[in-house]
C-alpha cells in the first residue's frame, strides 16, 4: 500500500463542519436556562452561549466562550467522548431522538480562531516576577501553564519528552488529531508569552522535586501514568508483543515524517483491552493492512471504558470484539507469538470466575491495552500521599505538601479524560495564583 493511500485512511476521521452546516446545527440549539449540556461538560463551557454566538456568526466570540472555559477546547473538541457527557443530555435528543452535535460545532468554533494570536483572545496581565514549575507537558500542564501564563506568571514546563503535549501528541490515534493538530495547538496556546519547555527532561528521583521545589515559587505535576501494567501471563516477552501506547506514538511519528508505510504490522492482531487506547491501536492496524483484528474485553461491553461511539467505530472498520475473555497464555513458536489463549469468564456474585471454557485466536502480533500505572515508589519517596495507585489531592490539586500541586491522570479520582485533566490543571492554576499572590 502507497503512501498517499495510507494517508488518505488515516486521515481526519471528522472533517470539520462547513458554515452552512454550522449555522443549521446552531439553529437546532434551544439556548436552555440551566442547560444540563454545561453541567455535564467537566471544564464548565457554557455552551448554550457559545452555540448562540455561532448561529450570529460570531466565531471570535464563541471562541473566547470555549477557550475561557477549556483552553484545549480544540483538542477536545475532538476526542471528547461527547456522546457520554454533554451529547448525551442535550434536550434535543428527548424530543428528536438526535443531540446537537455540540463537539462539532466546538470544533468549527475553536478552528475558525486560530489564524490570529491566542494573545489576541487572552491578552496577557502584567507580569508578577514569579515563575512556576511544570512537570508533565500533557493535557493537564498544558492547561495549568496557560493558565498561570495568563495571569502574568513565567512558567517553565518540564517534559521526558521529544515534544510536548503529552497523550495529545503520543497516545491518540492520527485520524483524530490530523494535520499534525497537536502541536499546532501548542504553539498557538504559547502565543500567550511566558512558557518555557525543556524536553528531555525526566523526574527520577525525590532529589530533582526537591531542587525543583527550591528554585520555583510553586510546582504542578501533571506526570500522567507512565508505565504500562503487565499482562502477567506466559508469553508476554514474545516477539510481535507491543504496548498499544507505544504503537500509537510511533504511528503518530511516521504520519508527521510521511513514513507511514513503514510501520509494520501482523496479518493477524488481537487486541487486549476494552478502552479507548485499544480501540485506537485495533482501527489503526486495519487502516495499516492488517487481515483480522480482534479486540478482546475481560468484562461485558457495558463495562468497556471505550464509549459505544467508540465501539462502533471499532466494528465499522472491520474489528471484531469479544467479551468475558481473560487472557491466559500468549503462544508462540521460535521466540514469535502465534496466537492468544483466552479463558471465558462468568460474572458471579460480582466477581469473575472462569467457567473452564477456553478461547485461543491466531495472531502474529498483540497490542496490550490494558491501562497504566504510577511509579508509586517515586512519589511515595518525595513525602506525597498515595491512594489507590495515584497521588492524592484535592480538586484544586493540593496534595498537602505546601506549594507542591498535582492534576491530570496522576491525581486520584476522575475518568482519565482529556477534558478532565484539562480542568485538573485550570483548577490547580487558579490556586497557584491565589497562593502566590497572597
Amino acid at each position: 500500500m502507497g503512501h498517499d493511500q495510507l494517508a488518505q485512511r488515516f486521515a481526519d476521521a471528522a472533517p470539520r463542519l462547513t458554515r452552512t452546516q454550522a449555522l443549521v446545527e446552531a439553529e437546532r440549539c434551544l439556548y436552555c436556562h440551566d442547560a444540563p449540556c454545561a453541567t455535564a461538560c467537566p471544564t464548565g463551557i457554557d455552551i448554550p452561549s457559545f452555540i448562540r454566538r455561532i448561529a450570529e456568526d460570531n466565531l471570535r466570540g464563541a471562541a473566547r466562550a470555549i477557550l475561557s472555559a477549556n483552553p484545549l477546547g480544540g483538542t477536545c473538541a475532538r476526542v471528547c467522548p461527547t456522546e457520554e457527557l454533554c451529547e448525551q443530555v442535550c434536550v434535543r435528543s428527548t424530543q428528536q431522538g438526535k443531540p446537537v452535535v455540540i463537539g462539532q460545532l466546538q470544533r468549527y468554533a475553536t478552528d475558525a480562531v486560530m489564524d490570529r494570536p491566542y494573545s489576541a483572545l487572552f491578552p496577557r496581565a502584567a507580569a508578577t516576577g514569579k515563575t512556576v514549575a511544570v512537570v508533565g507537558a500533557g493535557p493537564a500542564g498544558l492547561a495549568c501553564a496557560v493558565e498561570l501564563a495568563r495571569r502574568g506568571h513565567d512558567v517553565v514546563m518540564h517534559d521526558a519528552r521529544p515534544k510536548a503535549g503529552g497523550l495529545n501528541e503520543y497516545g491518540l490515534a492520527t485520524y483524530k488529531m490530523a494535520d499534525d493538530f497537536a502541536q499546532r495547538e501548542i504553539d498557538w496556546l504559547f502565543g500567550i508569552g511566558g512558557i518555557t519547555v525543556k524536553n528531555g527532561w525526566r523526574l527520577e528521583t525525590a532529589a530533582q522535586l526537591q531542587a525543583l521545589q527550591r528554585e520555583y515559587a510553586a510546582v504542578f505535576l501533571g506526570v500522567g501514568l507512565a508505565h504500562t501494567h503487565g499482562l502477567g501471563i506466559a508469553g508476554e516477552g514474545l516477539a510481535g508483543v507491543r504496548d498499544a501506547v507505544d504503537f500509537i506514538a510511533e504511528l503518530r511519528e511516521a504520519t508527521s515524517a510521511g513514513r507511514l508505510q513503514a510501520v509494520p504490522i501482523g496479518r493477524r492482531v488481537v487486541v487486549i483491552g476494552g478502552g479507548m487506547t485499544a480501540v485506537d491501536a485495533a482501527v489503526q492496524s486495519k487502516l495499516l493492512g492488517a487481515e483480522s483484528v480482534h479486540m478482546v474485553y475481560r468484562r461485558g461491553p457495558e463495562q468497556m471504558g471505550a464509549s459505544d461511539a467508540e465501539q462502533q467505530w471499532a466494528q465499522t472498520h472491520g474489528v471484531t470484539l469479544h467479551h468475558w475473555l481473560a487472557p491466559e497464555a500468549i503462544l508462540g513458536e521460535a521466540g514469535h507469538v502465534t496466537g492468544v489463549r483466552f479463558a471465558v469468564q462468568d460474572l458471579v456474585g460480582g466477581h469473575l470466575k472462569p467457567t473452564g471454557e477456553h478461547r485461543a485466536f491466531e495472531a502474529d502480533m498483540v497490542f496490550k491495552a490494558i491501562g497504566q500505572k504510577l511509579d508509586v515508589a517515586l512519589w511515595q519517596g518525595c513525602g506525597l500521599t498515595i491512594q489507590q495507585g495515584r497521588i492524592a489531592a484535592d480538586d484544586d490539586g493540593r496534595t498537602g505538601v505546601p506549594g507542591l500541586f498535582a492534576g491530570g491522570d496522576c491525581r486520584a479520582g476522575g475518568r482519565d479524560l482529556t477534558v478532565e485533566a484539562v480542568e485538573d490543571g485550570k483548577r490547580a492554576a487558579a490556586a497557584i495564583h491565589a497562593q502566590l499572590t497572597a
